[in-house]
């Protein structure tokens, strides 16, 4: 049996301390583990953002409750969520509220009753000689609701012509609305002949296909005769098929040269003179054909002195618009065209129009000429104002 040593002995020497209790230590890598996540945060924004954005509130709610009981993480991403998910059912239920009254209106809109006579009918199913009325008498709506109504009855409305487009131009560009009203003038000429027998309030409409309908094939075109100003009965339709064969070869020459005349070039002669001379080829061409017809009735009974008087009236028109046709200078062409105007009177076409039977009332575009050559729009030249819808 050992024994341990001696202390040391004499002053200053004492036993050493005790080496320190080892302290144990976990393996690297194996520290204090963190929280978990807290998944209905992560929820609540993606919810919130991308779903159902109420769902994510009630996400974000469950998560601070969970976090704070639980000591997990994601107490930011909740807030976030949550406050993502607030925002976007504020602008859910304002989109809602704004379709749910946009609904409405127009749910009130179709189930109140109409308070316009007629029978609601698709612009499609109209046809010529069909009348009808439309809500507050708005024919300048683009596409209002239509009521076909017997002619005899009060209306709004009478469809001269529905005719196919074939214009390759786009809705809406000036091409396109030109080519329309063009083609209204003449299929009104031809539904209500006797333009003179039209009421001064008469205008001429149409409607043509939109972008989105023209994208969906519709080439429709509706030409209509509004009366809207005063209340008007009876249908205004006076075609070939009415009129005496006399009468109808008259009105078809005399109706194109108006529709000639309305149509100078849009430029002012200083800036398109060639324009305006090819213009003035044009009217004097019609008016020949206008002598070619009053030519052939000189003899008939009752003609003798009104086709004469026409006649030569004419022929001074020509000779004028011949000449505006080779003018040199705009001021030359038109003082030609100041005397062509000047050369036809109202007075001596309302006795040629009684000697054919027609009406002699002359309407208010006809009392100052066909069209004034200070301002060509002032005239409408073959007939009542037009608009376009």
């Amino acid at each position: 049996m050992s024994t341990p040593p001696s202390p040391p002995s004499g002053p200053g020497h004492t036993w050493p301390p005790p080496s320190p209790l080892p302290v144990w230590a976990p393996p690297p890598g194996h520290g204090p583990q963190q929280p978990a996540l807290n998944g209905f945060a992560l929820a609540s924004l993606l919810v919130g953002l991308l779903c159902f954005p109420p769902l994510g509130i009630v996400f974000g709610i469950v998560a601070l409750v969970q976090i704070a009981k639980k000591r997990e993480r994601g107490k930011a991403l909740a807030i976030v969520g949550l406050a993502v998910s607030v925002a976007m059912t504020g602008a859910l239920v304002f989109t809602a509220g704004r379709v749910a009254t946009a609904l409405g209106d127009r749910f009130d809109t179709l189930s109140a009753p109409p308070e316009v006579e007629g029978e609601l009918t698709d612009v499609d199913d109209l046809k010529a000689g069909d009348c009808f009325n439309v809500e507050g008498a708005d024919l300048l709506d683009e596409r209002p609701l239509m009521y076909r109504i017997d002619c005899a009855e009060v209306h709004h409305g009478e469809v001269a012509a529905t005719k196919r487009l074939d214009t390759v131009d786009a809705p809406g560009s000036d091409e396109a609305d030109r080519a329309s009203e063009e083609t209204c003038w003449q299929a009104q000429d031809a539904y209500a002949m006797d333009t003179w027998a039209l009421p001064d309030y008469a205008e001429m409409f149409f409607y043509a296909p939109s972008r989105q309908s023209w994208r969906q094939g519709d080439r429709v075109l509706l030409c209509v005769i509004g009366t809207t100003e005063q209340d008007w009965r009876g249908s205004l339709r006076n075609d070939s098929g009415m009129l005496k064969p006399e009468q109808a070869a008259f009105l078809r020459a005399a109706n194109t040269v108006d529709f000639v005349m309305s149509r100078p070039p849009e430029d002012d002669v200083e800036e398109a003179l060639q324009e305006h001379q090819a213009w003035a080829r044009e009217v004097h061409a019609a008016l020949g054909e206008e002598v070619k017809v009053l030519q052939a009735d000189k003899a008939r009974p009752g003609m003798e002195k009104a086709v004469p008087a026409q006649l030569k009236e004419i022929e001074t028109a020509r000779t004028a618009w011949q000449r505006a046709s080779q003018a040199k200078t705009p001021a030359e062409f038109d003082r030609q065209w100041s005397r062509a105007l000047g050369a036809m009177s109202a007075s001596t076409e309302q006795a040629l129009r009684g000697a054919y039977g027609l009406s002699m009332a002359i309407p208010e575009w006809r009392e100052d000429g066909r069209t004034d050559p200070e301002d060509p729009d002032a005239g409408p030249g073959g007939g009542p104002s037009s608009e376009s819808v």
